[in-house]
């Protein structure tokens, strides 16, 4: 007899004991039927379900569907098939990503509620509302937000403000566990969609405006416990400390508040981390790493493989957490593995995945204070654009950055990505600041101001990931903050403030169809899945986020656009 492998020795045995309970109990093949599966195999393979299981769709960061029912011929036809208005007292930014497996579909809300849908009909399942404390909000920035979920297994995993990460039940809404990652309103908080890969639900803090010392942690998805975790800031003696002045790296920032990107092949995470602390750097001479830098961590054990550091010694809030999206480009004949990455600080970026090399960077909005990288990498900056205690300076883009969090999308047949661009620019004061635990960690004020010259806020644009030139733009008066989510079949939908969800033709940006006016502005990324052969296009719409709290005349230009949360579900008739 042939010998089973330990894998399909296994398999065997849990289909012993699904039949055993089966016959047990006929109701629960009704039960395992209705929810499947989100196996890591499934998660490797995301690009080819019908329906949107990570916050990316596919582990690679692409944010792109390979539908294509819904094309540049019949985009005009569609429809609205359902949508859910959310509590009137949720009036926070809407910023979740729908999450859709099988007829499950999953959101969450502002102040980290989970609501789960028959993604056909609109039908409400369940809710989870886990009443967080006001130590919670405390220290959140910016807004009580939350960006979705992660599937693994039966669960549904959520990361919250207040440092829990829960397991769901994903077909009754049940809580499974619960850990306590941190105390509230001391710094931290988690505002970010989990990465579900092989045994490992992935997160990473937010908080680089309190002082904290981020650090990227990976759980067990059965029972919630510390797998390994990675400090972004080097304590004293470590490789990186030597960036810092002595004693600033146990306070020195370094948030990793978004989702990172996943290479199954070589199960490699890569990750952004965002601004040092304080935001004054006349205070931390240095490189300040592992800040404004992305990381490319073994997935097993978190340790470092690489880094790549956008802008160094960081004093306009410029990060380095956009998404880090693998593509396969050719640049100058060249064929490259690459990431790319549209950074705050104005520069569009390909990197080579596997060395950490930088390939190219080009300006995708008025970038003055990084001006430009040298041939080994380095970002060159402007010493007239670092501010001193007492003094001004003026410079572009804001501390919003040229693109803030919002996903771009990359459609690889076409080497095209999609970005939506933020033109804006600031002034910024320095101040003193002295560190002291769950206060405001900055030493600047700030004033945002239009870039000069630009037809608008927002921009949507189309770059060639082999060139980094601009292929189209699609402007706008507000500032255009929804993310992007492409398909096969050349389309690209995006949201703006003015409360509508678009389609554009990816080549050209022609805009193919524009829903009618919704109740609020979208600021979230858009999904597309299929269900029952049919495909259909889901985004949350519900105005908040950073831009009304610190956005200046840019909050002043959206101050009209209402609050509250929709989720909207659109299909050919």
């Amino acid at each position: 007899m042939k010998k089973l492998s330990a894998s399909a020795s296994r398999l065997a045995t849990i289909g012993i004991a699904v039949a055993a309970a089966v016959a047990l109990n006929p109701g629960l093949v009704e039960a395992a039927a209705d929810y499947p599966a989100v196996t890591y195999q499934r998660l490797t393979d995301a690009q080819q379900d019908p329906g949107w299981l990570t916050y990316y769709r596919p582990y690679n960061g692409r944010s792109h569907s390979p539908l294509k029912q819904i094309d540049p011929s019949n985009a005009k036809d569609l429809k609205q098939v359902w949508a859910y208005k959310f509590p009137a007292d949720l009036k926070q930014g809407f910023e979740a990503t729908p999450i859709v497996n099988g007829n499950y579909l999953f959101v969450t809300t502002p102040k980290d509620n989970v609501y789960a849908f028959d993604a056909k009909t609109g039908k409400q399942l369940w809710k989870y509302e886990p009443k967080l404390g006001a130590a919670s909000f405390k220290t959140a920035c910016c807004d009580v937000v939350n960006r979705g979920v992660a599937l693994y297994g039966k669960n549904v995993y959520i990361a919250m403000l207040n440092g829990e990460i829960a397991a769901l039940d994903a077909q009754t809404g049940n809580l499974v566990w619960k850990k306590q990652m941190f105390e509230p309103g001391l710094g931290y908080a988690f505002s970010l969609a989990p990465l579900a890969i092989d045994g490992a639900i992935v997160v990473g803090t937010s908080g680089g405006e309190y002082g904290i010392r981020g650090y990227i942690a990976a759980l067990n998805p059965e029972d919630g416990s510390q797998v390994w975790k990675r400090y972004t800031i080097p304590a004293a003696g470590e490789k990186g400390a030597e960036t810092w002045p002595d004693g600033m790296q146990s306070h020195g920032g370094g948030a990793a508040w978004l989702t990172g990107t996943y290479d199954a092949a070589s199960r490699t995470l890569y990750w952004g981390v965002g601004n040092p602390g304080p935001w004054l750097a006349a205070l931390r001479p240095g490189d300040n790493l592992y800040s404004d830098s992305l990381l490319a961590l073994d997935a097993k054990s978190g340790n470092l493989k690489w880094h790549y550091q956008y802008t160094n010694n960081d004093t306009w809030d410029y990060d380095g957490v956009n998404a880090a999206v693998l593509a396969d480009i050719k640049y100058k004949g060249k064929d490259y593995d690459a990431i790319i990455h549209a950074d705050r600080n104005g520069f569009f970026h390909a990197i080579d995945r596997t060395t950490g090399k930088l390939i190219y960077a080009t300006p995708f909005v008025k970038a003055l204070s990084v001006t430009g990288y040298t041939e080994d990498g380095k970002p060159i900056q402007d010493a007239s654009k670092f501010p001193k205690a007492g003094t001004t300076i003026e410079t572009c883009p804001s501390f919003l950055g040229g693109k803030n969090w919002w996903s771009i999308s990359y459609d690889q047949e076409r080497n095209i990505a999609v970005v939506p661009a933020l033109h804006a620019c600031m002034s910024l004061t320095g101040k003193s600041v002295s560190y002291m635990e769950g206060l405001p960690y900055l030493g600047e004020g700030f004033e945002i101001k239009p870039e000069p010259g630009s037809e608008g806020y927002g921009e949507l644009t189309a770059i060639d990931v082999n060139t980094g030139k601009k292929l189209w733009s699609h402007w706008s008066k507000k500032p255009w903050n929804g993310g992007v989510a492409t398909t096969a079949s050349g389309l690209a939908f995006s949201g703006s403030l003015d409360g509508h969800l678009y389609a554009f033709d990816t080549a050209t940006g022609k805009v193919l169809w524009e829903s009618p006016q919704l109740a609020s502005g979208i600021i979230s990324q858009p999904s597309v899945y299929e269900v029952d052969g049919k495909e259909y296009v889901a985004v949350l719409a519900g105005y908040g986020g950073a831009n009304p709290i610190w956005g200046g005349p840019m909050a002043d230009i959206a101050k009209d656009v209402p609050r509250g949360g929709t989720l909207y579900v659109f299909a050919l008739n």
